[in-house]
């Protein structure tokens, strides 16, 4: 299996280059190129995941259509035959299946995350205010807790190093109490959809972010959706409040860096094979759990 870590589409600059996708301007619209590159506790790790990108890529696709009902979005076409001559035709291989031509927008700059259950951040600030955002929560929860009912706990975005979590009154100071309700009400419209459909997949949907730009005066959804890398998803039949779940992201690798004795970081350390392939079944498995479509 090959894997694509470095992208390089010959005259056309990149715009921005993030850990994972690669953002190249084309006027007024905009390609994003995803990689196979992996990052973990914000280090890109040396190792790529074969198809990473192809798998993401597709997700995403599969969740913008089927969510345009709720909200528009910002895909023109993944079809390559349908980009501009001069970038398909001497970049097609790389393009294909990993690539979507987008509207250029103004990005909102509030991460909008969804929570149905308590883990991640979200455990840790529990654990020390038994709230999450400004937002009070029941005593008691544990690692996993279903929460009574999802919550939206908003963070600043960060090019290099974490997002900061916040709460609700302070996104309204950065953007306004118009679009703050507006983002608040499309991101539990969409997570309400996705965990409901998720579930007949046997995956629940803990948690999910969202990115929302703005085009002709009219809020519409950005960046990737419901992916591995955006999302928290576990295998439904095995879930447990209190113990660990069987998870469909990068968590597997995150759960073998935790056994090294490594900084976090960089340079991030070697990925072992097996690990690499591990990693790759569960992307994989995502994938063809949520579209229903074989991944070949």
């Amino acid at each position: 299996m090959n894997a694509v870590s470095n992208i390089d589409l010959g005259g056309f600059k990149k715009f921005k280059s993030g850990k994972v996708r690669d953002i190249y301007d084309l006027g007024n619209k905009l390609l994003l190129v995803t990689s196979d590159r992996i990052s973990a506790f914000d280090c890109i790790m040396p190792n790529p995941i074969p198809d990473k990108g192809k798998l993401l890529t597709g997700i995403s696709l599969f969740w913008f259509k089927n969510t345009s009902r709720i909200i528009q979005n910002h895909i023109i076409t993944a079809n390559t035959k349908l980009y501009p001559k001069e970038l398909s035709e001497n970049n097609a291989d790389v393009l294909e299946g990993r690539s979507i031509l987008v509207k250029k927008c103004s990005i909102i700059p509030i991460e909008c995350v969804v929570r149905g259950y308590l883990a991640g951040s979200g455990l840790k600030e529990y654990r020390k205010s038994q709230s999450v955002c400004g937002t009070k929560l029941p005593a008691g929860l544990k690692n996993y807790s279903k929460l009574p009912e999802p919550i939206f706990t908003p963070a600043t975005k960060a090019d290099t190093g974490h997002d900061e979590n916040i709460t609700i009154k302070k996104m309204e100071s950065i953007i306004g109490k118009e679009y703050t309700n507006l983002l608040i009400e499309k991101s539990m419209e969409l997570y309400e959809f996705a965990n409901k459909y998720s579930l007949k997949k046997g995956l629940i949907l803990a948690d999910t972010k969202f990115e929302f730009g703005i085009l002709n005066n009219e809020v519409i959804l950005c960046d990737e959706i419901f992916t591995p890398d955006s999302s928290r998803y576990w295998l439904l039949s095995d879930y447990k409040e209190g113990q660990e779940q069987e998870n469909f992201d990068k968590q597997f690798l995150r759960d073998y860096l935790e056994t090294l004795d490594w900084n976090k970081n960089p340079p991030a350390p070697e990925v072992p094979k097996e690990i690499i392939i591990k990693t790759r079944e569960k992307y994989v498995e995502a994938f063809e759990r949520l579209t229903g479509e074989k991944f070949v």
